[in-house]
């Protein structure tokens, strides 16, 4: 609905203030555009669509490798992540001349910017994912003859693999990103070089139809992991319902006047009856009593 709203929109916008289709194409002409070069698009877009995933593959080796090795070791951490850190850093679009330099125009520049631009959210949540193990939960395995190396292999990098799977949501669509700006200047082929053509020719339409396709491209494969992480992180969905399960009353958290944790009724401090209180003064020792003589005071 939100995008139908949107599509309605600008659609109203092009047409009430009679906007140039050189300028801001409307929805239709961008539509027409797409359906004139349907076979051109698709074309571009598979050869954008596979480079992007043969960078995206290597970043998730990558990044796998190295989060591991950062978050299992403290020195590796010190030693590794700044580094990685100022490399992100770095803008990635000025890698390409370097990498034009280095492997020619072609897919080469395209997949190694993907990848640059891609692993970087990968390694960091696995080394995060990693570092969330209890100590007092590894202590406890160390105990039972566990090694150091079966703790991060069987507890450490399953329980990574909400962070893993939210990374790879994140990099995919970057890793797009950084193939269509390789392509803009570094291949004759791809999304990025269809870009660079249809604004040349003045065919805004076009071009905005090669943009919406990379888009919905980013958005299918998000999509994609986020079923995948649905299936495979089951555990942690039924963790989550458990814990709510085990949670008190609505009355008790606040909701419905309560509030939590729940306030333990005071109990006042019980005062002996005057007569027995008499009795013991005048014996100490009066057996009907359970407290010291001493308790009085």
């Amino acid at each position: 609905m939100l995008l139908l709203a949107i599509v309605a929109l600008w659609q109203a916008v092009c047409s009430l203030f009679d906007v140039s289709e050189f300028i801001f194409p409307s929805p239709a002409r961008i539509w027409n555009q797409f359906w004139e070069f349907k076979g051109v698009i698709a074309g571009h877009a598979w050869r954008s669509f596979w480079v992007t995933m043969a960078g995206f593959g290597i970043a998730i080796m990558v990044g796998v490798l190295l989060g591991f090795v950062i978050g299992s070791s403290r020195v590796a951490y010190a030693a590794i992540y700044p580094l990685m850190t100022g490399f992100n850093a770095l803008p990635k679009a000025a890698f390409v001349p370097i990498l034009v330099v280095w492997f020619g125009i072609g897919i080469g520049p395209a997949i190694l910017t993907a990848f640059l631009i891609s692993f970087f959210p990968i390694m960091v949540n696995i080394a995060t994912g990693l570092a969330t193990l209890e100590p007092e939960l590894e202590d406890v395995l160390r105990v039972l003859g566990a090694r150091r190396w079966d703790v991060l292999i069987k507890v450490g990098l399953p329980r990574s693999m909400p962070y893993f799977y939210g990374s790879l949501k994140v990099a995919i669509t970057l890793a797009f990103v950084g193939t269509t700006v390789s392509e803009m200047t570094a291949s004759n082929e791809g999304i990025g070089y269809l870009l660079i053509s249809a604004g040349s020719a003045m065919q805004m339409g076009l071009a905005f139809a090669g943009l919406l396709t990379v888009g919905v491209m980013a958005m299918a494969m998000y999509e994609l992991f986020a079923v995948i992480e649905k299936h495979t992180t089951a555990w942690r969905t039924a963790a989550r319902r458990g814990s709510e399960a085990r949670r008190p009353p609505r009355a008790c958290t606040g909701l419905a006047g309560g509030s939590w944790p729940p306030q333990r009724p005071e109990r006042t401090p019980e005062r002996p009856q005057a007569p027995q209180t008499r009795q013991f003064l005048k014996n100490p020792w009066y057996p009907s009593t359970n407290r010291s003589c001493f308790a009085i005071f």
